[in-house]
């Protein structure tokens, strides 16, 4: 009924427990999860656990916040996104939240990592993966400068794990990308994010843990999992004034259309 559109399941905090996590999303009926790619060195564990598993598909991408790691080309985001049930490119975009004593003007290879995974993706056919913290208007920006803008021939996405305010949703719908919640708004203090999920548009609705951080309420502060997404579901729920189940198969619904999970 469920479907994670977010989680990293081979992150040390959840790999070792992946048989009782199964166990705990078929009880949960989260059927689907898409385990996101952070590195390339991390590809073929991700790739792997999603070859092993029906109800688990794979992306190809290196996070902007990772330094110190292989950088990715063209080319081989590419030759990985092509490969069995890989269906989105990233997770990529920007992040200017521990620049420390770093100016934006410094993070010029994270925009061009950007660059990168968009031209892959709009050669693929297949979705990006928005990351985006404190920079907002750059990954507008550069979105827009490689041609995403919703039109023929665009590789579309998701703005996971929005944390934004409504000016930047309504850019991110404008332009043709999807907006995933996580756990955060189920949290007391996230009215702003609650605020955005009531007015984004039903057919462009996501949800996800983005596990293993940000559980939802009530396991805030504890280690998440997919199992746990129907508590996201339910706050989205009593948002748009319908009951869970509506969300749940609106949001399964709109995972099949963006990532096209049966294609793969």
């Amino acid at each position: 009924m469920f479907t994670d559109s977010h989680c990293h399941l081979t992150f040390p905090e959840l790999v070792a427990d992946w048989p009782a996590i199964q166990l705990a999303m078929a009880q949960a009926k989260v059927d689907r999860a898409l385990c996101i790619c952070t590195t390339l060195e991390e590809f073929p564990s991700v790739h792997s656990l999603a070859l092993a598993n029906p109800n688990i598909w794979a992306s190809a991408g290196v996070h902007p916040d990772n330094e110190g790691v292989m950088e990715p080309s063209v080319q081989e985001l590419v030759r990985l996104g092509s490969l069995p049930k890989v269906i989105a490119i990233g997770e990529t975009g920007l992040d200017y939240y521990r620049l420390g004593e770093r100016r934006i003007a410094d993070m010029e290879w994270q925009r061009e990592r950007f660059r990168r995974h968009i031209q892959a993706a709009r050669l693929l056919q297949k979705p990006l993966v928005i990351h985006t913290r404190n920079a907002s208007g750059d990954t507008l920006e550069i979105l827009r400068e490689q041609g995403e803008t919703g039109g023929p021939g665009c590789a579309g996405g998701v703005f996971h794990c929005f944390t934004e305010d409504l000016i930047v949703a309504k850019a991110a719908l404008d332009l043709g990308f999807y907006i995933s919640f996580s756990g955060i708004v189920t949290f007391k203090s996230a009215q702003a994010i609650r605020d955005v999920a009531a007015m984004v548009p039903m057919d462009r609705l996501l949800i996800e843990t983005d596990s293993p951080y940000l559980a939802p309420s009530p396991y805030r502060g504890k280690t998440n999992n997919p199992s746990l997404v129907p508590y996201v579901a339910k706050t989205l729920a009593a948002l748009k004034s319908c009951d869970v189940e509506t969300i749940a198969h609106i949001s399964s619904s709109n995972f099949d259309v963006l990532f096209r999970p049966s294609a793969s």
